[in-house]
């Protein structure tokens, strides 16, 4: 019986420990990040094919807005404050549109890479799944954390 007890207390912790801190990459973490462009994030977009204007598009804020309630909205506030991931406030403030395409297109080599990311994983201390939005929901989501920032 205690054996039995012992086995399952090893399998569950092993269960955590996977699901909560494995990354799937298989780049350390200590890879040289010389390369990296913390302007513009690890991924393909950047100022060529990420356009915004000085106002917002609200057809696809609203669409970004139902994408976010869906994928981002359990994990972020859209104000400053932390809930398991950093809150969304003044993010298009801080950060570049193709960087914020990037990251949540491709979060994990930023999260391997980018030293801003890698502080906000050690206060947050969960890594950003990878949500699996296409390049048209993620434009339209940073169309939305736009008009959080009150752009109008």
């Amino acid at each position: 019986m205690k054996k039995n007890i012992s086995i399952a207390i090893i399998i569950l912790g092993a269960s955590l420990l996977y699901a909560c801190g494995g990354s799937t990459s298989t780049t350390p973490a200590t890879t040289s990040t010389s390369s990296y462009d913390p302007n513009r994030g690890e991924g393909k977009f950047n100022q060529e094919n990420v356009t915004v204007a000085a106002t917002l598009d609200a057809t696809m804020a609203t669409t970004g807005e139902a994408i976010a309630g869906t994928k981002c909205t359990s994990c972020h506030k859209l104000t400053g404050e932390k809930l398991v991931g950093p809150g969304w406030k003044a993010v298009t403030e801080r950060r570049r549109p193709e960087w914020i395409m990037n990251f949540i297109t491709n979060p994990d080599p930023m999260i391997d890479k980018d030293p801003a990311v890698q502080a906000s994983l050690e206060l947050c201390l969960v890594r950003m799944p990878n949500q699996s939005l296409s390049d048209v929901d993620a434009r339209n989501v940073l169309e939305f954390m736009r008009k959080n920032d009150g752009i109008k």
